[in-house]
């Protein structure tokens, strides 16, 4: 296998892991004892012809590329060479791979470290609102034997934001410093972080970052009502103050302050007979509301409260798994993994939906999907409302936690929901979904959702993307592709810059425009070496060794002396034209003709 990443030709190994594979295939005992097969890899494995490598793939998955070939290899456990500089970029580590197969990395780069200073990671919240300030954390990463100074610059276009003199040593190397910026200003702001260059240093595509943030008029107020006390408030209200611009305030029943108050959301959490002021209250100003049942929840008083459903329940728990629904058209979600989240509890009994709904996700009982929702909204004339029939959110979070290493997943999840209910607005038709930044050289995924004038989807529908880059005003266009219940479009090989985007949808005057920027950060040239010890532990863990590219003979040697690998048993077809036999063929023309004269002469012809 062979890493055919940009790192590969960034760290000027291209050549060597060229040498390398060209010494792979010329030898005879190699060829001779294995069945050998040929892949590279980037983000996807993939076939490797001869001379195929072009070192362009923008993101290097190790892990995905081993469990792969661990897929198509016969054998329990085969030898692969792994010929890569070890860095990965996205997915799992490789060092969790549960490979079953022999590693043997051809380790390509420096082992030596180089003098380095970098920006590591920059943590901003993608959205602020207006006159608010929100905090930037930059985190730097130093690599050399000599102490140094340096400077640290953060601007929005020529200004300067903020400035700070930092020092390294060999015992001191990471700085992490908070600054505060003010949003002044509605929209999309792009700031860049940089760090001046020290002496001795080779690589500086690490020493520039950019990031965006968005900044809106006016902030989302919602409250939380509930009688009890249950961790699944912590989880909702954390969740949704993700997201700077929701503000969640929890009220009691005695002082809710619904009243008057511009809350434009009210979460209703296991509603009893003593919410009956706040339904009214709810009715009479036609917020929109959220309610959140469980089994402290008195269900014969929230029959009575709202016309929407009706449950017939008895003193008994069941639990409820999820599954989204991939029809959901309200607004943008993905599919989180919610069949993998632990079950919800409510009280027993079967859920009646009187008006009409889109359910967001559906019960899963004991393994078995069914199509009655669980969490699910509705809207009617100016007033929107939802209804999860479950308690246990707080569990949701803490496994989004323990797959993804983040809430971001779950958190998400909650901000569309409370976004979507929310909302005074109308629902729209065409929604599109996009990033304010991304990478130099990466795909950019841009997502369109449309539904017709009754809000159903319409996949028959034809959406138009016309890009424009700003700078040159050079122009693409382009139709999406239907994917599931939405439509995609992917955008490769575009030029860092800012770019102005409109997406039509094809005979209508339905359009939705906006912006984003291709920054010059390239994540595979941000290395300064080889990921060696990643390397070599993989080896020891399954059984393989490592060796530099220069030792490309010693590993093929080890490998074809090694008694755990038996001989591949090989057959041969040999065709020849008897044309190519004159005394065969000879022979044969006199039998054949003899048997004739001989069949003549007795009359049997």
């Amino acid at each position: 296998m062979a890493d055919n990443s940009l790192s590969i030709k960034f760290l000027k190994q291209d050549r060597g892991l060229l040498n390398a594979l060209e010494k792979l295939r010329q030898n005879q005992s190699l060829s001779d004892k294995f069945e050998l097969m040929w892949y590279r890899f980037g983000n996807e494995l993939a076939v490797m012809p001869t001379d195929s490598l072009s070192f362009k793939d923008t993101q290097t998955n190790i892990y995905k590329a081993l469990e792969s070939v661990d897929k198509l290899t016969k054998n329990s456990s085969d030898p692969v060479l792994l010929l890569t500089d070890g860095n990965q970029t996205l997915g799992t580590s490789y060092n969790y791979s549960g490979t079953k197969n022999n590693i043997y990395p051809i380790i390509l780069g420096d082992t030596v470290p180089k003098t380095d200073i970098s920006i590591k990671q920059i943590n901003a919240n993608p959205y602020s609102y207006l006159s608010n300030t929100f905090p930037v954390e930059i985190r730097f990463l130093y690599q050399g034997e000599t102490a140094v100074n340096t400077t640290f610059y953060l601007k929005v276009g020529n200004r300067m934001l903020f400035k700070k003199n930092l020092s390294f040593s060999k015992t001191s190397t990471s700085q992490t410093i908070t600054t505060y910026l003010d949003a002044d200003k509605i929209g999309v702001h792009y700031y860049t972080a940089s760090i001046a260059p020290i002496k001795n240093e080779e690589n500086l595509k690490n020493n520039l970052k950019t990031f965006a943030v968005e900044v809106f008029n006016e902030q989302t107020n919602i409250a939380i009502i509930s009688e009890t006390q249950h961790p699944d408030i912590g989880a909702l209200k954390r969740a949704i103050e993700t997201n700077k611009q929701r503000k969640v305030t929890l009220l009691n029943l005695e002082n809710n302050h619904l009243k008057n108050s511009d809350f434009q959301l009210v979460i209703l959490y296991q509603p009893n007979q003593n919410f009956q002021s706040v339904f009214t209250e709810i009715q009479q100003q036609e917020l929109n509301y959220w309610v959140v049942t469980g089994l402290q929840t008195d269900w014969d008083f929230l029959n009575e409260a709202q016309k929407n459903y009706q449950k017939k329940s008895i003193n008994s728990i069941e639990e409820y798994g999820a599954y989204y629904n991939k029809s959901f058209t309200a607004f943008a979600q993905e599919d989180i993994g919610f069949t993998n989240f632990p079950p919800l509890q409510d009280q027993f009994g079967g859920i009646k939906i009187n008006n009409k709904q889109d359910a967001i996700l559906y019960q899963s009982i004991t393994g078995f999907d069914t199509e009655t929702p669980l969490l699910t909204t509705f809207e009617e004339a100016n007033q929107k409302s939802a209804v999860l029939l479950g308690e246990g959110l707080w569990k949701w979070r803490a496994t989004s936690f323990r797959v993804a290493n983040s809430f971001q997943d779950f958190d998400a999840f909650i901000g569309n929901t409370v976004q979507y209910l929310a909302s005074s607005q109308q629902r729209e038709r065409l929604s599109i979904k996009v990033e304010n930044t991304y990478p130099a050289n990466s795909p950019i995924k841009i997502s369109a959702f449309y539904v017709d004038k009754n809000y159903k989807f319409d996949p028959r529908a034809k959406l138009q993307l016309k890009l424009v880059n700003t700078t040159n005003n050079n122009q693409i266009n382009s139709s999406f592709y239907l994917e599931d219940n939405s439509f995609e479009l992917i955008v490769n090989n575009l030029a860092p810059g800012d770019y102005q985007y409109t997406v039509q949808v094809e005979n209508q005057t339905l359009k939705k425009s906006g912006s984003f920027k291709i920054t010059d950060f390239q994540i595979e040239e941000q290395f300064t070496m080889a990921n060696i010890e990643g390397l070599k532990s993989l080896a020891k863990r399954t059984e393989g060794q490592w060796y530099s590219s220069n030792n490309i003979l010693e590993a093929i040697n080890a490998i074809v002396k090694d008694n755990r690998y038996q001989t591949v048993q090989k057959s041969t077809k040999v065709q020849e034209e008897l044309i190519h036999w004159p005394i065969l063929l000879v022979m044969i023309i006199l039998l054949f003709s003899a048997e004739w004269f001989i069949r003549k002469y007795y009359g049997h012809i």
